[in-house]
């Protein structure tokens, strides 16, 4: 990344956006008294500035004085204008050094020995709006993160920032094309990788908010990979409309049949409702055939009409489960138990023929995908391809698993019926073991493509 020849919003105008988040200015007392003894400014560095956001960078400060108290602060002003911060407070060594990567934080959004902390543990400022999350909406620009140090620990914003850089994250590597497809009523977005191809080729499909987010399969074909990101249904758009399942069946053909595809090596990635989908799809349509699958927060349910919209109807006759839990968010969990405890109701996952991991976390309180990780894992079990499966369960991680350091989302809003007051969604998860889930998550989901579209065996 550190050649990169995308150039689109340059650093110059980014910086003038960025100053809306600046925290009021103040002078430093240290900075005052650094003045007086005329020692060198600090020196902050972030390596390498330009990178994939799922690249790790080494943040270090250099000319503090010894044993000095600094906070390492971290700014985002998301494209819809909030801004999202994260921050560690650290002690200077010796050698009046700071290493983000080797040091211990003491406080801040993260503790302890965190190298992506500054990103991972990203939340909105003080005094925004309830709910909020944060998406790459134009994959064709970066994401600028402002890396600043400041004296102290207890009010660090009182006083001016002893150095700043802007660094770049970019979900795109160079070279790679971004393609719009729209055919047939279908519309998809494809990211081919650079070089001759053709390239192994994997379906993106999103969850129940709809819409085509773009950011996974951008990134997904800096890995190598010809990706189309899909648009999908939101879940209200299920209500009272009888959508086909050849819409998932055509993309899948589409993109088998690009030239840039290799048309015997293409999978298909799904979260939550994408995964119903996927999983549905892949134990009962003649047509929709994968090399392999990947579930993240995936189920196996379905209704017994094999319908869109009896999947719709099933699910908001179970609503008498929906509970509320922290500031009054909604808890969807119980509802899918009952899906669990109805068999007619659940697709069964044995019929499936092809290798598939299952990505879920055991916090999830949007829906109990660990328990139909394990439903599905003895589904196959029992059908003798307990081989083809692969079901990864993260303790303490919640429903969004995202790609690396991503921030974490607890509780969002989010639209459900036809409301037009969005709800609070509870996606459980704790911001840690979540962060390290979405890590590790990430290189398993790489490896798996790798494997089964990359792999001559």
């Amino acid at each position: 990344m550190q050649n990169m020849q995308v150039v689109v919003r340059r650093l110059g105008s980014a910086r003038g956006v960025l100053s809306v988040c600046q925290w009021p200015e103040k002078h430093s007392l240290l900075r005052r008294l650094s003045a007086k003894a005329q020692s060198p400014r600090p020196i902050l560095s972030v390596a390498p500035i330009r990178a994939l956001v799922d690249e790790k960078f080494k943040v270090s400060v250099e000319n503090l004085p010894p044993a000095a108290p600094v906070t390492v602060h971290s700014l985002h002003q998301s494209e819809d204008q909030d801004c999202w911060e994260a921050y560690g407070h650290y002690i200077s060594d010796h050698r009046g050094t700071v290493s983000v990567s080797e040091d211990l934080s003491f406080g801040g959004t993260y503790s302890g020995k965190e190298p992506m902390g500054l990103l991972w543990s990203m939340r909105p400022v003080p005094g925004s709006r309830f709910g909020l999350r944060l998406r790459k909406m134009d994959v064709c620009a970066p994401m600028l993160v402002n890396i600043s140090v400041f004296s102290g620990h207890e009010g660090f914003r009182e006083h001016t920032p002893l150095a700043s850089v802007v660094t770049e994250r970019w979900h795109v590597a160079p070279g790679v094309q971004r393609v719009e497809v729209t055919i047939k009523g279908m519309r998809g977005t494809l990211f081919i990788p650079p070089g001759l191809g053709a390239f192994p080729g994997v379906l993106d499909i999103w969850g129940g908010g709809g819409g085509l987010p773009e950011y996974r399969a951008a990134l997904l074909a800096s890995h190598g990979y010809a990706t189309m990101a899909l648009e999908n249904f939101a879940l209200d758009d299920l209500q009272g409309k009888n959508l086909d399942l050849n819409y998932f069946e055509m993309a899948l053909d589409k993109l088998k049949n690009h030239p840039q595809v290799i048309s015997d090596r293409v999978g298909v990635v799904g979260l939550s409702l994408g995964a119903i989908f996927l999983l549905y799809l892949t134990a009962k349509s003649p047509t929709f055939k994968p090399q392999c699958c990947v579930s993240i927060s995936g189920s196996n349910v379905w209704s017994s009409d094999n319908t869109l919209k009896g999947v719709y109807k099933t699910l908001f006759r179970k609503f008498d489960k929906l509970r509320l839990g922290e500031n009054d968010s909604h808890i969807w969990q119980d509802v899918g138990l009952e899906f669990i405890h109805d068999p007619t109701n659940v697709v069964d996952v044995g019929k499936i023929n092809c290798p598939l991991l299952l990505v879920s976390g055991a916090d999830d309180q949007n829906w109990p995908t660990s328990e139909f990780a394990k439903l599905m894992t003895q589904m196959l079990r029992s059908a003798g391809k307990e081989h083809l499966v692969t079901s990864v369960i993260y303790y303490d991680a919640g429903h969004l698993i995202e790609p690396p350091f991503s921030p974490h989302f607890r509780a969002t809003a989010f639209k459900v019926r036809g409301n037009e007051q969005n709800v609070i969604m509870l996606w459980g998860g704790h911001t840690k073991p979540h962060a390290d889930a979405q890590e590790d998550s990430w290189t398993k989901i790489l490896t798996f493509l790798k494997q089964h579209l990359y792999s001559s065996d």
